[in-house]
């Protein structure tokens, strides 16, 4: 398992859905400058996506969990 995964399951719920929102705001920056030609960080994009998709996914884990 990543850090950064390891980092988010220590988080709390509503610190995860405040990072994701983060997440993002990063991502649109990151996109909106690629279309402008400022960058060529297609590195980080992707792994910001995917960080989205880890707090995505323990989010849903844990309502799934809280509501049985």
């Amino acid at each position: 398992m990543s850090k950064q995964a390891e980092k988010f399951r220590q988080m709390k719920t509503a610190e995860l859905e405040t990072q994701e929102h983060d997440l993002r705001d990063q991502l649109f920056r990151l996109r909106f400058q690629r279309s402008m030609g400022h960058t060529e960080s297609i590195k980080k994009m992707r792994e910001l996506r995917r960080d989205i998709a880890r707090v995505k996914t323990l989010v849903g884990e844990r309502r799934r969990a809280g509501g049985k």
